[in-house]
């Protein structure tokens, strides 16, 4: 049933793996971005990116605990914050260097195969 599944996807608005370098590029755009989360506050949470930039996700947590890296996807907000949608844990380990290899896939010479 595959195309079942692909038929739910919505395609319309694709958010687009950044990190905190690829950010700038998508200012006011759905990304999807990978951070370790540091501190959370009321107002969202303070985390560094998986290249090591210091980024803010807007928004409230969600009301689960996040573990030590999340995928936050959400619009850009500036060069530095992201205003959540959606918050995924992706647990208390992470390759940060391959992440880093699929957004720069994803925005370079290989951009057509990422949605």
């Amino acid at each position: 049933m595959p195309c079942t599944v692909l038929q739910d996807m919505d395609t319309s608005n694709p958010a687009v793996f950044v990190n905190g370098g690829l950010l700038r590029m998508y200012v006011g755009r759905r990304v999807r971005a990978v951070i370790q989360a540091i501190q959370p506050d009321a107002g969202g949470v303070t985390g560094k990116s998986t290249d090591d930039h210091q980024l803010v996700v807007k928004g409230s947590p969600p009301p689960f605990r996040l573990t030590n890296f999340v995928e936050v996807i959400g619009i850009a907000d500036s060069d530095r914050s992201i205003r959540a949608e959606t918050w995924t844990n992706f647990g208390d380990t992470f390759d940060t260097q391959n992440y880093n290899q699929l957004c720069q896939l994803a925005n370079g010479e290989f951009k057509h195969l990422f949605i």
